[in-house]
Order: C-alpha cells, then structure tokens, then sequence
C-alpha cells in the first residue's frame, strides 16, 4: 500500500486530495488547522467508507506538527511515496500599506512551512532509499501580477523557484518534485465571494473558473508514474487566464 501525506486538507483542493488518494486504495495522513473544519472532513470520510487515514489537527508550518508527522509516518501503515505540500494561506493588501505582522505569516506558513515539510519528507524517502514525489502547491499569482496580493504572490513565486533548485537535490535518490499552479478555483472560501463564479467565467479563456477536481488530478499525475520523467516543473492550470491576465471585478 502507497501512503501520501497532505496538508491543508480539511476542504477545497486538499479535501478532494484526500478523497481521491483513498479511493485509489492510498494510506493517506492529513491535516487541517481548523479542528470544526477537520471534524467535518473526518465524518464526511467515514460516512462514504473511507477509513484509511490518520488525521492531525495542527498548524502544518509549525515544529508541532512536523514532529508528530514524522512518528505518524513511521507508526502507520504503507511506505510513504510523496507528498502535497497543500497547506497556505492568502493575505490581501496594497503594497502601500501592507503590514509587517501579515508579512511575518505568510511567510512562516508559506515559505518556511512548505520549505520544512518538504525537508521531512525528502529526508525520510533518502533515509529509507525509497523513490518518491512531491507536489507544492503554488498559483498562477507566482507567474502573473494580480492587485493586492503582491506578497502572496511573491510567496508562490519563490515556492517555484524552489522546486526548480531541489531538482539538484533531490534527483540522485530518485525523489521528483513539481508544482501545480492553480487560477481561479470554486472552493468553500473561493464562493463566499457571490460574484467569484461569475466574475472568473467573463475573464477566462475556457469560460469558466476551475473545479477542484482539476486541480486534483494534476496533483495526482505528478504522484503517478505517468509523470515518472517529470520534475522541476510548474504546471499552470487555469482555463487559459495566464494568456491575458485580467482582474477581476470584485
């Protein structure tokens, strides 16, 4: 049995990781920081017969819960094949007024969490001499100037050139690294914004903003052996906006 860790998987993109990678016949270990969002994750899991699992209720940028992963890891079930570093967060503001304090967070849960997760992993797959993959979470804000998220963006544009640089890292042991960048995507956050669908559907090529199925399945191409040759690469997957990058309205 393969075993994927995922983080960021209480819902949206993660959530559907976690189904998938289960359905497929996976051990998967997952995380959400928010406990009310994990209890309702692992009881929707459990109601569809989905019991394969172990699920940690932690800050996934934090020392906490890196440590308790890695004895989760080695405790569980199946031989660890890759990883989805999902797990960020998204701080709007103008460059002109944008705080030290929110600065100070998206880097520690963006950079430093993923940057350290990743560490964990690729030193536990070398360690144990296995081959492995792993997927970071980036978006289409790392390649394209969008209004108020100059520091996420920049966030996503570093974990880019991060996955381009571990290629030399990683590939003596057989270990792969990638990263999916998505647009517009109809999450649980994404639609407490009333305007979001419509709003993405006028400005995107394909007509429509991404589901998180689409994103899923890039993901799990970059866990499968069909990408058995692909590594270092960013995979843009947005219905075309990159093409003609314009803002939304709201």
């Amino acid at each position: 049995m393969k075993k994927f860790v995922v983080t960021g998987a209480g819902q949206g993109i993660g959530f559907e990781l976690v189904k998938r990678l289960l359905a497929q016949g996976s051990f998967v270990i997952w995380n959400d920081v928010d406990e009310q969002v994990f209890n309702q994750a692992k009881t929707q899991l459990n109601s569809v017969g989905l019991h394969h699992f172990i699920g940690i209720v932690a800050d996934a940028s934090s020392d906490g819960f890196r440590t308790e992963l890695l004895e989760v890891i080695k405790s569980s079930p199946g031989e660890l094949a890759g990883v989805i570093c999902n797990a960020g967060i998204t701080t709007f503001g103008d460059f002109w007024s944008y705080s030290q304090e929110s600065m100070d967070q998206i880097l520690r849960v963006n950079i430093k969490g993923t940057f350290f997760l990743t560490q964990l992993i690729a030193r536990y797959l070398k360690e144990n001499q296995l081959s492995g993959s792993i997927v970071i979470m980036s978006s289409v804000t790392g390649h394209q100037a969008h209004p108020d998220l100059a520091a996420y963006g920049m966030t996503k544009a570093a974990l880019n050139q991060l996955v381009k640089n571990l290629v030399i890292d990683l590939s003596p042991y057989q270990i792969r690294i990638n990263a999916v960048s998505p647009g517009a995507t109809i999450t649980e956050r994404t639609l407490q914004n009333t305007e979001y669908q419509s709003d993405w559907a006028a400005i995107t090529p394909l007509g429509k903003a991404a589901e998180v199925s689409d994103i899923a399945s890039t993901c799990l191409f970059f866990l499968s052996e069909e990408s058995k040759h692909i590594t270092g690469q960013t995979l843009v997957v947005d219905g075309g906006w990159t093409s003609i990058s314009p803002p939304p309205r709201h």
